[in-house]
Formats: structure tokens, C-alpha cells, sequence
């Protein structure tokens, strides 16, 4: 069984900042593909942004400029640094790590854009 424990939403400010973070635990080989998504009351999760082992990243154009993924390898953590936020940022954010033809999610964390 693999575990993702996210951390770092809440409410914010617009043009205000916010970093999550998801740690992995259990039985976890290699390095694996890892992933933030998000969704919106009334929306479908959509991938925000997604990094390979190797450190290639993706990001949906929505947010690009403004939210960087990056991992942390021996901790097996991956991180998503929000700037600029906007209140069509508010969702409930997912982390995500595909292993093995298999796709693991996290609980969730809110994050909220309003002033």
C-alpha cells in the first residue's frame, strides 16, 4: 500500500502565495511519476502539474508561469509552489504517484482564493 499525506492549503489572498506538499510512504519502488490535480465544485479533476523521475515537468497552461512542481527525492515528497493566485485557483488540490500501471491519490487539500 502506498500513502500520500498532503499539507499547506488554506485561504489566501488573490496575487497571494501557497506552497503544498505530499509526502509518500509505504511500498513505494523507484521513483515514480508524481502529480498535483485539482478539482472544482461542479468541475472535474484536472491535472495542475505533473513530474517524471527524472525531473521533467508538465504543467497545465492555466498555471504556467505561476506554479512550480519540484520533488524531493530522498524524502520522497513532492512539492507545489502556488504564486499569483487566483480565485479560479480555489479546489480542492490532489496529490497524485503512479507506480506500476497504478494511480494512488492523497485525501485533498483546500485551497481557497478570496479576498
Amino acid at each position: 500500500q502506498v500513502q500520500l499525506v498532503e499539507s499547506g492549503g488554506g485561504l489566501v489572498q488573490p496575487g497571494g502565495s501557497l506552497r503544498l506538499s505530499c509526502a509518500a510512504s509505504g511500498s513505494i519502488f523507484g521513483i515514480n511519476a508524481m502529480g498535483w490535480y485539482r478539482q472544482a465544485p461542479g468541475k472535474q479533476r484536472e491535472l495542475v502539474a505533473a513530474i517524471t523521475g527524472g525531473g521533467y515537468t508538465n504543467y497545465a497552461n492555466s498555471v504556467k508561469g505561476r506554479f512550480t512542481i519540484s520533488r524531493d527525492n530522498a524524502k520522497n515528497t513532492v512539492y507545489l509552489q502556488m504564486n499569483s493566485l487566483k480565485p479560479e485557483d480555489t479546489a480542492v488540490y490532489y496529490c497524485n504517484l503512479f507506480q506500476k500501471g497504478v494511480n494512488y491519490w492523497g485525501q485533498g487539500t483546500q485551497v481557497t482564493v478570496s479576498s
